[in-house]
């Protein structure tokens, strides 16, 4: 049951510049999943999407390429913590409508994470901000966030 409730996930497609969209998933969904139905939507308003696949995408969340096998779900169950906090951070808004009737969807208050064509990493994964990104590993604790030298620890409790 809780993997069929309904998610707006707020993304921003990267491609040298950021076009803030909003795609409504559910949380068994994978990052693939996700990735297709963000292609999809993309290709009405961006050519270059109407002849790629979703396996020629990446989702980056937190400065980490977040793996397509793993389903938001996973993420929010583990609470699953990036470089600067958490990945996501889920509020529960009201009444927003879904198809015949009206339905609660959670929706991520966290940064929009990026979606890019894996080709466009390729080219620039040496600048600023993809050679920051790396590949998620759940199993790995990003304690520290470095910005222009300077170091933020998390707290100690």
């Amino acid at each position: 049951a809780a993997k069929s409730e309904k998610l707006e996930i707020v993304y921003s497609y990267w491609d040298g510049s950021g076009h803030r969209r909003n795609v409504v998933i559910q949380k068994g969904d994978t990052i693939g999943d996700f990735l297709e139905l963000v292609r999809s939507q993309l290709s009405k308003e961006f050519r270059e999407m109407q002849n790629v696949s979703a396996d020629a995408l990446l989702y980056v969340k937190e400065d980490l390429m977040i793996p397509q096998d793993l389903t938001f779900y996973d993420l929010i169950a583990t609470r699953a913590r990036g470089k600067s906090g958490p990945l996501f951070h889920f509020d529960v808004h009201e009444d927003i409508r879904v198809g015949p009737m009206d339905a609660r969807i959670e929706k991520d208050e966290s940064h929009p994470g990026k979606v890019v064509e894996r080709r466009w990493y390729d080219r620039n994964k040496h600048i600023f901000p993809a050679s920051r990104w790396e590949t998620f590993d759940p199993s790995k604790e990003y304690g520290t966030y470095t910005i222009h030298g300077g170091e933020v620890t998390k707290k100690e409790y």
